[in-house]
């Protein structure tokens, strides 16, 4: 066993096909996770830019191995993680609801390339430890995160109203249930039905609670049309 990490540990041309290999499966791997939650970018995204780490890492490490060549090993990496942070920045958009989508996506394509270099660079145990916390932290620290924002004290909520009277009414509701709203702004998104208004609220809940009951409660109000937590 510990000939065959030796191996692929190696400058050897098998070994450096094998790790782009390994790079290729487990960035395609991180891409699944990535479209079976439906977010953007996927498998091919993923799979593509943990190889064209890995490759710019070897080819680095190559090209210092050369004699007479001077490369400097720091370079082609350094550009990698430049190159991908545009990348990652491509996938974040603000929503007319002001929600902010795509962190995660980038994130998990900045650390794949960093996955993706150190498996190139034959740093095997790091990158399999680096694959295996991607994973962790997109699959089960998500549950985490779920809960946690499930039962925090604040709450930021896309509601559309009756633009006769709807917001007053929506106001004192929540004033009602016992919370406080912090601030009110009208959306520019457009509302399913023409006589609406779009508003985002924030809302200071009494007690850790829930989100889903207040979700619910303001669903059942007959002026409102369309509710959700964002």
């Amino acid at each position: 066993m510990i000939g065959l990490l030796d191996f692929l540990d190696s400058s050897n041309d098998i070994a450096v096909a094998l790790r782009l290999v390994l790079a290729l499966v487990f960035g395609s791997l991180v891409g699944w996770e990535r479209i079976y939650t439906k977010h953007s970018a996927g498998i091919k995204t993923f799979a593509l830019v943990s190889l064209g780490s890995a490759v710019a890492t070897a080819l680095n490490i190559y090209l210092a191995q050369i004699p007479g060549m001077n490369a400097d090993v720091s370079r082609i990496p350094a550009g990698v993680v430049s190159g991908i942070g545009f990348l990652g920045a491509g996938t974040i958009l603000v929503t007319g609801r002001k929600q902010i989508k795509g962190l995660t996506t980038a994130a998990s394509l900045w650390v794949t390339a960093c996955m993706g270099m150190a498996l190139g660079g034959g740093y095997l145990m790091i990158g399999t430890v680096c694959f295996i916390l991607i994973m962790i932290a997109n699959v089960a620290l998500m549950h985490v995160s779920t809960a946690v924002e499930e039962h925090s004290k604040y709450m930021s909520i896309y509601v559309e109203v009756d633009k006769e009277g709807g917001v007053g009414r929506l106001s004192r509701c929540i004033n009602g249930m016992g919370y406080s709203i912090s601030s009110i702004s009208k959306s520019k998104e457009k509302t399913l039905q023409p006589s609406d208004v779009a508003i985002i609220i924030d809302v200071d809940l009494d007690k850790n609670r829930p989100h889903r009951e207040v979700i619910t409660f303001l669903s059942e109000q007959e002026f409102v049309n369309y509710v959700e937590e964002i």
